[in-house]
């Protein structure tokens, strides 16, 4: 009887495949499904991703672009700079004049380059007293309690000392006298122009020769049958240069061995050099107006 009982059931079984998924789902606890108040509110979150949008931050770039431009500079401040921008200008000039008198030097006495050592030094001496006076200007706009006013001196100051070298100024003041005798008419315009060059070198703040006003675009040129011209003046021999500087470092700056009143003997004429303790630079030139260049504050 028990065997024909299991046997009953195991033909249910396999007639009803059904019944023992059923009887497994019984015995099992009920699934908990999740409630619509624990899904995230889709609302909230696209309004959230709505705002992100609509405000976007900005880059770190964008914000160094936006504090550096537009430049904040103030008027003493680009004076200054001007200022800074003269000297280092001057010190360019000077250095490459130098440097073209290396080779003169090489076959020089050591008493010779003994006394061109000390022109370095009054030169660089020279050029601290400079560095030393804009660094005062610079403190004076800086510590002043009017600085407009303080400005507009200056300017004029340097308007003054700007129209010195532009040749438009008169000027007077310690220097040297350099007269160049040709008696056999070999001295020739490129000469004259080392002269010139050297004397800048040293120091000088304003030239006159023969009657005209060497400035920064002044040019030489010989003239045929003789005579030189100077932006297109012809002056004749003897050559008469009117110096202003320092006498101690114009003199010695023509003397030095190759330099220019050696080259003159070489071609047979006179160098003559007097120092004197004001010299006149009267000769003028006029005021160019430039065809192209204007002013970047206009």
């Amino acid at each position: 009887m028990t065997d024909n009982g299991e046997n009953d059931k195991n033909d249910a079984g396999v007639k009803d495949p059904g019944a023992g998924e059923r009887r497994l789902r019984e015995e099992l606890p009920e699934e908990i499904s999740a409630t619509p108040a624990d899904a995230p509110d889709a609302h909230t979150a696209d309004a959230a991703a709505d705002e992100e949008t609509a405000a976007p931050s900005l880059t770190g770039r964008q914000r160094l672009v936006k504090g550096l431009w537009p430049p904040r500079v103030t008027r003493a401040q680009l004076i200054v700079a001007l200022l800074l921008f003269g000297l280092g200008f001057g010190l360019a000039v000077q250095v490459a004049s130098t440097s073209d008198s290396d080779g003169a030097l090489r076959g020089a006495r050591q008493e010779d380059l003994v006394r061109i050592l000390d022109e370095l030094d009054d030169r660089t001496q020279r050029l601290e007293d400079e560095k030393q006076g804009l660094e005062d200007q610079r403190a004076e706009l800086e510590n002043s309690s009017d600085q407009a006013e303080e400005a507009r001196k200056q300017t004029v100051e340097k308007e003054r000392q700007l129209g010195i070298l532009a040749g438009t100024v008169a000027a007077q003041g310690p220097g040297i006298t350099l007269t160049i005798e040709d008696t056999k008419g070999t001295v020739e315009a490129d000469m004259l122009l080392d002269a010139i060059q050297e004397l800048r070198a040293a120091g000088a703040e304003a030239i006159q020769v023969n009657g005209v006003r060497v400035v920064a675009g002044t040019f030489l040129a010989d003239e045929d049958g003789g005579g030189v011209s100077v932006d297109g003046n012809k002056i004749d021999a003897p050559y008469r240069f009117k110096v202003i500087g320092k006498p101690q470092d114009l003199e010695p700056a023509l003397n030095i061995p190759g330099g220019v009143v050696q080259t003159l003997e070489k071609e047979q004429a006179t160098a003559t050099v007097e120092r004197a303790a004001k010299i006149v630079v009267d000769a003028l030139r006029a005021a160019k107006q430039p065809d192209y260049a204007r002013s970047s504050s206009e």
